[in-house]
């Protein structure tokens, strides 16, 4: 059997951003989020199966 560790109540953490620094960590998310976007919208191309070609 492993070690039996006593859960903490949980804590929280305060910190200061600058305006500037807010911006520009919102701009890095909507970048991020496009990003995501855009890889999914690939990945659902090649998982679509090809259409076969007759002659």
């Amino acid at each position: 059997m492993g070690t039996v560790v006593t859960a903490l109540p949980t804590q929280t953490l305060y910190v200061t951003v600058r305006r500037d620094e807010l911006r520009q960590l919102k701009a890095d998310r909507e970048q991020l989020l496009e990003q995501v976007a855009q890889l999914r919208l690939q990945l659902a191309q090649v998982q679509l199966p090809e259409p076969s070609v007759t002659r």
